[in-house]
């Protein structure tokens, strides 16, 4: 591939993914103002959830920030941020699902979970380190310390394409989910899953930036030293 042509892809990389993401913002902030048929919070879906799948190791926290929500595996912990932890909205129903389907993969052993949360030192040493040798080879005109960087984030590559299939059976889990409650409707199907969707994406526009950034600094650097 030539490197203009890199720079092509790149450029278009880097382009869709910042609209996915403008996009996951404008989804998410249609449905957080459009309250759930069933008036329950987020923290409430979650629950629901467990309980439904017999889990009651894990614990639900309210956590500061907005789409902050994540669950913590070393910790049974289902964290929900505190614009969905309190909220009725279908956005809060959504996503509170969503990281619900993480605490079930977790349950049930998921060797696709497993396998994430395995490379996840790997991916922080990398996105630790590389912007150091990226600034170090800018600096002092080293080739090889860019393509060290690159390296690096090869790592999180691999991370981020493990994530994929992560998040795409957990949404899948939240939707099953809550149509087994009972917790849905036409709208509210099609809010959940528009919010989930974008979501999703996200993560494929993360794969496809890391990827554009290791082609570009190695069409780059081709040659030098």
């Amino acid at each position: 591939m030539s490197t203009a042509l890199v720079y092509i892809v790149a450029g278009v990389a880097f382009g869709g993914s910042w609209l996915v993401k403008q996009w996951l913002k404008r989804t998410y902030a249609t449905w957080s103002q459009v309250p759930n048929t069933f008036q329950i919070t987020g923290a409430q879906t979650a629950a629901a959830i467990l309980k439904m799948k017999g889990i009651t190791n894990v614990r639900i926290e309210r956590v500061k920030g907005s789409l902050t929500d994540h669950y913590d595996p070393t910790k049974d912990i289902l964290r929900l941020s505190q614009t969905n932890h309190d909220s009725i909205s279908i956005a809060a129903m959504a996503v509170s699902a969503h990281e619900a389907g993480h605490a079930i993969q977790d349950y049930r052993d998921d060797i696709r979970l497993k396998l994430r949360k395995f490379l996840v030192p790997v991916a922080a040493f990398g996105g630790r380190f590389s912007p150091y040798l990226f600034m170090g080879g800018i600096f002092l005109g080293s080739g090889t310390l860019l393509r060290w960087g690159a390296f690096l984030l090869v790592g999180t590559l691999v991370f981020q394409l493990l994530t994929l299939p992560v998040e795409f059976n957990a949404s899948k889990r939240a939707m099953d989910n809550l149509e087994e409650l009972g917790f849905t409707d036409p709208e509210q199907r099609e809010g959940t899953r528009k919010v989930l969707t974008a979501a999703a994406l996200t993560y494929v526009a993360a794969a496809a930036t890391s990827i554009a950034y290791i082609a570009t600094i190695w069409a780059t650097t081709r040659g030098r030293r």
